[in-house]
């Protein structure tokens, strides 16, 4: 028979009461307990027990009070089971308006012993998180918590008389999904599958494996992002035997989808109405040529006498045409971060970063201060640390500035993500942080100036990285809108494979490819990116690029939503980067010269938009949208029309001559 797997305790707090009289105005019984969170067979229960060594002579009653300050001894006089020695004086002082004072409960010799003991047992209670439908939290004096189960059932109130509720909810939200507080102060809970957090929790391993085994368990608690949960979890949680040809039903996968990444609901319109986005013949994608890096002999000469950058439309350009030779990287990438303003003097530039230091350290300084007893009060934290340490260990272990143990450039990693943490406390270290981090510490050589381009950095991505995931919605939304734009038929058929959502280009979008390209080559992308040339989010285009290169094989081999995740993960370090870099750049210029380029789509882009004179050829109907028989395809260029909302689209007949559109 297996052995079954301990109960780990992943959170204890004693010194949680339950008042016996719900009634405020009369004396009541206090009983004393612990509150626990337990981890089990694959399962997470909470559960309240009382002391197992309260005795009936100790337990204390509660009644109203004018006095703030009050008294209670426990001596061995009151209980003779104590040793002297182990005499305890108590002086709690309390708020005047919620004053309190204890007295002693006293009970006859004939009600101690196994009848005292059953009734305090019958105040326990345990359950699954899984049941749990709400928390009403409510402060007066002290903190206390309504649980309630989605079966109705509402549990003993239990009060927090020396705090800890906050860790007890913070500790919580690792297991489950907590809204906030409503203006009655109740939390409403929804659980996520435990494999899939499990899975989604190892973010950017490094680890290779087969896509047949699970990434090993490494959870954390700060975000539910990451492509490699995503990709590889799905994979191995929808596979099916060869012998099986049935596929999940689509919708079966948008609700699974959806309980993985809160905030991404799927086939969820974000604005009211459709705007139909028509299959455009885009034209023939102009050929396009790189050049070669920017020397640091070019970049000197468009310095001024006083170190003003001059004609940057020029210099962004040269970049983004072929990037930056490695000696430049240091000086330049502090401009396309937005650190250094690009128009300041070399003696505004010391000023400046003379400040920055001084702001820097003093950040420093407030984590590396902290006392070991103040960071055990400090649950957030000290997660943050853990998750520091836990990856700094594992990114880019194979460059040789992070190579080895104790390794210089391991320890400024791990500082300066520490430092951001104090910066943004709000947002804290979230894993995928560290990927970002590491090219810019390579070129700086520098801790406060990595640390400012890396804020600079997380200022545009941020959105990336908070708990809604909004930047990753938004993201893959656009990015459906251009890929149905740009290859339609392709899209159709990711969309018939359940892979219409993109969620294979999650990591991509995240990380800014960091995990998809070499090192080398990831620095020439970026600086490229950081240009903002030749579009607003060249990024998307990037992706549309990759998949355009790969778009082939995987329709020719029929992959279907298992071989297509597997692909997609599996062209890490493949790709050639001055290649994807033509294409993107191609796809843009092609979509520039299309005349009836559609709102939404130019929007993306931040290109100029207008309003298209030939919609008015379209008529609505109750049931869609029709397309008069008397416009010529070759003049609009309308095929296939579909529907941008996010995922939801048209399908096209055909009645008495007319081409009909109906959503689905």
């Amino acid at each position: 028979m297996a052995a079954t797997t301990p109960p780990k305790v992943v959170f204890e707090h004693e010194g949680v009461f339950i008042h016996t009289s719900p009634d405020e105005s009369e004396d009541q019984d206090l009983i004393s307990g612990f509150l626990r969170i337990i981890e089990k067979d694959g399962e997470t229960l909470v559960e309240y027990k009382p002391l197992e060594d309260a005795d009936p002579s100790n337990i204390l009653c509660a009644c109203k009070d004018s006095s703030s300050v009050v008294e209670w001894t426990q001596s061995s006089e009151n209980n003779p089971h104590r040793p002297v020695d182990h005499q305890l004086s108590y002086e709690t002082e309390w708020d005047m308006i919620n004053a309190v004072s204890f007295r002693r409960k006293t009970h006859s010799h004939g009600e101690g012993g196994s009848n005292h003991v059953n009734d305090r047992n019958r105040w326990a209670f345990s359950f699954n998180v899984c049941d749990l439908r709400s928390i009403t939290v409510k402060c007066e004096g002290w903190s206390y918590l309504i649980f309630r189960l989605k079966d109705g059932t509402s549990l003993p109130i239990i009060h927090f008389h020396q705090g800890g509720s906050t860790a007890f909810l913070d500790s919580l939200r690792k297991s489950v999904q907590i809204s906030d507080p409503d203006d009655k102060g109740v939390l409403f809970v929804s659980t996520y599958n435990k494999a899939f957090s499990q899975s989604f929790e190892n973010l950017l391993d490094d680890v290779n494996y087969g896509f047949v085994q699970k990434f090993k368990k490494d959870p954390y608690t700060t975000t539910l992002g990451g492509f490699s949960k995503v990709t590889n979890f799905l994979f191995d949680q929808f596979r099916v035997p060869d012998s099986e040809c049935h596929q999940r039903p689509e919708e079966e996968v948008a609700d699974l989808l959806g309980e993985l990444i809160p905030g991404l609901e799927i086939n969820q319109q974000e604005e009211p109405g459709f705007e139909v986005i028509t299959r455009l013949d885009l034209g023939p994608r102009p050929e396009v040529q790189r050049n070669g890096p920017v020397t640091m002999e070019q970049w000197t000469k468009f310095q001024d006498s006083e170190g003003r950058l001059i004609n940057i439309p020029h210099i962004k350009h040269l970049i983004f045409k072929g990037g930056l030779c490695h000696a430049v990287r240091k000086e330049a990438w502090k401009f396309l971060l937005g650190y250094l303003p690009w128009n300041t003097t070399h003696e505004e530039r010391k000023i400046l970063q003379m400040r920055k230091t001084d702001e820097y350290f003093r950040m420093k300084l407030q984590w590396k201060s902290i006392s070991e007893e103040q960071e055990r009060r400090n649950s957030r934290l000290r997660d943050y640390r853990s998750l520091i340490e836990k990856d700094v260990n594992r990114t880019d272990r194979t460059n040789k500035f992070y190579e080895g143990l104790d390794n210089p450039g391991l320890i400024l990693l791990h500082d300066i993500l520490m430092t951001y943490s104090m910066y943004d406390f709000d947002l804290g270290y979230v894993q995928g942080m560290s990927d970002l981090l590491s090219p810019i510490l390579f070129v700086m050589e520098n801790e406060v100036d990595a640390f400012w381009c890396f804020v600079s950095l997380m200022d545009e991505m941020h959105e990336n990285f908070e708990e809604q995931m909004q930047g990753m919605k938004t993201q893959l939304i656009q990015l459906s809108s251009l890929l149905r734009l740009q290859d339609l038929a392709f899209w159709n058929y990711l969309e018939a494979q359940d892979s219409g959502y993109l969620y294979f280009c999650f990591r991509w979008l995240l990380i800014r490819f960091k995990r998809e390209f070499n090192f080398p080559d990831i620095l020439r992308l970026w600086e490229v990116m950081w240009t903002g040339l030749p579009c607003q989010n060249f990024h998307l285009l990037v992706c549309c690029a990759i998949l355009d290169s790969e778009k082939q094989k995987i329709m020719d081999r029929k992959y279907g939503f298992n071989e297509i995740l597997k692909h997609i993960n599996e062209l890490s370090m493949k790709l050639d980067i001055e290649e994807i870099l033509t294409k993107s750049e191609s796809i843009c210029l092609q979509i520039k010269n299309c005349k009836d380029l559609p709102n939404s789509v130019s929007e993306i882009l931040g290109l100029p938009t207008a309003l298209k004179s030939s919609t008015a050829a379209l008529e609505t109907s109750e049931y869609g949208i029709l397309e008069s028989p008397q416009t010529s395809p070759r003049s609009t260029h309308r095929q296939d029309q579909v529907v941008s909302n996010g995922h939801s689209h048209l399908k096209e007949t055909t009645q008495n001559g007319c081409k009909v559109a109906f959503i689905s």
